[in-house]
């Protein structure tokens, strides 16, 4: 199998809400703010190569919102959807599969382009089929006050529209690499895709554990909707991931994209060293 990182841009939110109940005196030093209360963070997505398939883990926050959207977010960077699947060597037309974790705008907002005359949208990706779980699907299209602004129907009808949708089970594979595993703090059954390597195991933590910074139990998003359970479904994870030695890849994490785990003196999880993919 081969692995290709896709950078598709950065964008900016509040800090507070990416920290939750952590004071900012502590998250201040790992993501620093700017003087409106905002921290950088990347929209990091995976490209793996499985045998004939070509699959596309999320897809960044994509390019058909209006300006005034985008302005909330200040992205920045000079990274795309685009100019990374080219720099790997591939078009948009080569994905056969395009693996949703979920359908918050930042995720999943690539997955949908305009048409040619700009009247209506189309599936990014002609050939692919989408995944996710229903679910989540039924979540979306009926979300929570809390939850709704970050479901865009634009981002994701037009798929069902055409037809591409398919959805996958909790647990099941993809391919016989990789499973879909699913968590549901941070929002209503969310795929955080395990991929297994001859040497090694790579969890995609989507925004179960969105940055490195993040690894702390206690540190969980005040966005996520059940927090209690995300440090449950974390704690989980970390005995799977240190009995295995499995690595960690972050979507969001503003510079390191993937690590190691491991525990301190006083029995607390943190980030290992930088592991290049």
């Amino acid at each position: 199998m081969q692995i290709h990182i896709i950078q598709t841009g950065y964008f900016k939110l509040d800090g507070g809400a990416m920290f939750g109940i952590v004071p900012k005196v502590l998250w201040n030093r790992l993501n620093p703010a700017n003087e409106n209360n905002l921290c950088n963070w990347a929209m990091r997505c995976l490209l793996l190569v499985d045998g004939n398939r070509r699959i596309l883990i999320d897809t960044g926050i994509g390019e058909k919102q209006s300006e005034k959207f985008f302005g909330y977010y200040d992205l920045n960077g000079n990274e795309s959807l685009e100019l990374s699947l080219n720099a790997a060597g591939y078009e948009f037309a080569d994905i056969t599969d395009v693996l949703l974790t979920h359908l918050h705008f930042d995720h999943c907002g690539g997955a949908v382009r305009w048409n040619k005359d700009r009247t209506g949208y189309l599936p990014a990706f002609p050939n692919a089929t989408y995944h996710l779980t229903e679910g989540h699907w039924n979540h979306a299209n009926q979300p929570n006050p809390r939850e709704k602004p970050s479901f865009l129907a634009e981002n994701f009808m037009p798929l069902q529209e055409a037809g591409v949708l398919n959805f996958v089970k909790p647990g099941e594979y993809l391919t016989e690499n990789i499973r879909c595993r699913v968590v549901g703090g941070h929002t209503i059954e969310m795929i955080c895709p395990e991929i297994s390597l001859p040497d090694k195991k790579i969890i995609y933590c989507a925004d179960l554990i969105p940055s490195s910074h993040h690894i702390p139990l206690n540190y969980v998003m005040g966005y996520d909707i059940e927090p209690l359970k995300t440090m449950q479904e974390k704690s989980l994870l970390y005995q799977e991931v240190m009995s295995e030695n499995a690595l960690l890849f972050f979507e969001h994490d503003p510079v390191v994209a993937c690590t190691s785990l491991q525990v301190n003196e006083k029995g607390q999880f943190r980030a290992g060293d930088a592991v290049t993919l």
